[in-house]
């Protein structure tokens, strides 16, 4: 898996020449994260890859505003903060996240605001 990085990383860095520091500076933030976290670097990486499918599938549905919410995920429990204009919105957000793969439960924190 590490032989994987290495490889992006260098057909990535002549194309951010001018972000060197930014990229050795997120490779230490993320080093920082993942030993700070109870969570195995995989569980990370599976939980961002949630997080990160959620917010996608929310950009692309009519229904619901992916600014107006905040997803989490830890061990595969999403949990989804913010406000949204409709109760339907809010319903549409967390069966959204229920279909994601991997997605073992889901925290609705939402709140229903009118506009």
């Amino acid at each position: 898996m590490n032989r994987f990085w290495i490889v992006v990383l260098c057909c990535l860095l002549p194309a951010l020449s001018g972000c060197g520091a930014l990229v050795v500076g997120g490779a230490a933030a993320g080093g920082y994260y993942v030993g700070k976290d109870e969570r195995t670097a995989g569980e990370i990486s599976r939980d961002a890859t949630i997080t990160s499918t959620i917010n996608t599938r929310y950009v692309r549905d009519r229904d619901v505003s992916a600014m107006d919410i905040n997803v989490d995920t830890y061990r595969g429990v999403v949990t989804l903060y913010g406000s949204v204009a409709s109760q339907r919105a809010a319903e549409r957000a967390v069966e959204i996240a229920r279909g994601v793969k991997g997605v073992v439960q889901v925290n609705s924190k939402l709140t229903v605001v009118d506009g």
